[in-house]
């Protein structure tokens, strides 16, 4: 009974989609049996290489120092421009209003962090002396940028320095909702607030964009400069200006009333950059050396795969024959292995899966998968693997406009850790009282979110293609 509801499904999926499909083999005809087919008996093969050099494509930033054994050393400081404040609240105010400046940094409450939080560390922060250059990657020399008698503030910090904050939704690009997050406050000199206050007042015009603006105040260098033992993941940053206004009450009362402005941020419109150096574990460099496909971020590790498709065209071609035909799925399963670390450093959240002529395409222009030669997977904690889901536009590619053949770009792959932002809407209730939301992928970039490693154990990833036939009687 089974059997026969398999054939009579199979039956209506390739009718309900003979019309519509883009990759058909035969004729349509009346007296037929329809059956699916998995097939998952393929063989992928890949390597390590070193990533050492990544363009950042987020304002996500990491700093600090952190060893752990497993997995190496990573030491990570931060440049940033600004994005200036469209507007300065200069109404029945002086320079002389400023009361105090500060750089806020704040980090998400969970996963903030990698490493000991009760490590003593210390930051130093830089103005710079000049624009930043575009692009920039990850191995940047700041030397040149900024002048070690510059320097703005040093502040000692943990991550669990500062407060817990409900932070609004502007600050967050993720989310259309409140998160909490936490704040690590940096005081910075009045002197810098107050030079920004009488820009804006002599002429307004210097911010209206990033770039005349950086011409004022090119922006900030922000590095560890005591201890080791934590890396931070600082969501945003932002200088908060804080002043006074007297105001008068009633004619008679009269009270000085305290106010806060961000006059400047790290957004996604200027340029920012993480500046990372990672030393490798011998532990890691050995299961490289020996074959093992290893994963390791920020700059570190990605690998590079040969994917087999032209034998699962082969296969696929040589069992439907004449017959009609539509391919249901194309997915790739891979299973990991998490190396013991000290911290217990975890593999990336998402991995991206690009054919490797287009990679650098990909990063440098900012862009979403398209399913036909680039792909994301999230990692499962409970399965301890990535599945890339959405393979089924990129056989087909091959097959309706190359006539089933695949060049050599079609079977080199990359495999690289990635950040994902996701940006989820806000609720909408029907008439019926439900309510719903959806969430998009509004950017993927190269991961510097937190330290991360896995080993992917090629030799039991899975291949599996699903094909309906429609077998002539």
């Amino acid at each position: 009974m089974k059997h026969l509801f398999r054939v009579i499904l199979a039956a209506v999926v390739l009718l309900g989609m003979y019309s519509c499909t883009d990759e058909t083999i035969g004729v349509s005809i009346t007296d037929s049996v329809a059956s699916i087919i998995e097939d998952s008996s393929f063989v992928i093969t890949g390597h390590s290489v070193l990533n050492d050099r990544v363009q950042m494509r987020t304002t996500t930033k990491m700093l600090g120092d952190l060893q752990a054994a497993g997995y190496g050393r990573v030491t990570a400081s931060a440049v940033t421009m600004w994005m200036p404040a469209a507007a300065i609240d200069t109404s029945r105010l002086t320079a002389q209003s400023i009361d105090s400046c500060r750089l806020i940094l704040r980090l998400p409450k969970t996963g903030g962090y990698t490493g000991n939080a009760q490590a003593p560390m210390r930051m130093d922060v830089y103005s710079l002396n000049k624009p930043l250059p575009t692009p920039i990657y990850s191995d940047f020399d700041v030397t040149g940028y900024y002048d070690k008698n510059d320097l703005l503030a040093s502040e000692s910090y943990s991550p669990t320095s500062g407060w817990l904050e409900v932070t609004d939704p502007a600050y967050l690009s993720s989310s259309s909702s409140q998160d909490t997050v936490r704040v690590i406050s940096v005081p910075m000199p009045v002197s810098l607030g107050r030079d920004v206050f009488n820009a804006y007042r002599d002429d307004p015009s210097r911010f209206a964009s990033p770039k005349t603006f950086a011409e004022l105040f090119p922006g900030i260098y922000i590095t560890n400069s005591y201890g080791n033992g934590h890396v931070l993941n600082i969501s945003a940053t932002e200088f908060n200006v804080y002043f006074h206004r007297h105001i008068v009450v009633n004619d008679t009362t009269e009270v000085d009333s305290s106010y806060v402005q961000t006059y400047m941020a790290s957004t996604p419109e200027v340029v920012s950059n993480n500046i990372f150096h990672y030393e490798i574990d011998d532990a890691v460099r050995e299961m490289v050396n020996a074959g093992e496909a290893i994963i390791a971020a920020p700059a570190g590790y990605e690998v590079q795969l040969r994917f087999p498709i032209q034998d699962i065209i082969d296969k696929y071609k040589a069992n439907v024959g004449n017959n009609q035909s539509i391919i249901n799925t194309l997915t790739l399963e891979l299973p990991v292995s998490v190396p013991v670390t000290e911290y217990n450093i975890q593999p990336p959240t998402y991995l991206l899966m690009v054919k490797t002529s287009k990679k650098d395409q990909f990063i440098n222009g900012d862009s979403l998968v398209n399913n036909k030669d680039s792909f994301y997977a999230v990692y499962s904690v409970a399965e301890k693997s990535y599945v890339f889901t959405g393979l089924r536009d990129y056989v087909i590619n091959i097959i309706n406009n190359q006539g089933g053949i695949a060049t050599e770009d079609d079977f080199n792959f990359t495999v690289t850790p990635v950040d994902v932002t996701n940006y989820t809407y806000p609720q909408t209730y029907s008439y019926y009282g439900y309510s719903s939301s959806s969430t998009v992928v509004t950017k993927i970039s190269p991961m510097v979110s937190r330290p991360a490693i896995a080993r992917l154990m090629l030799d039991k990833a899975k291949i599996k293609i699903s094909y309906s036939k429609q077998i002539v009687d």
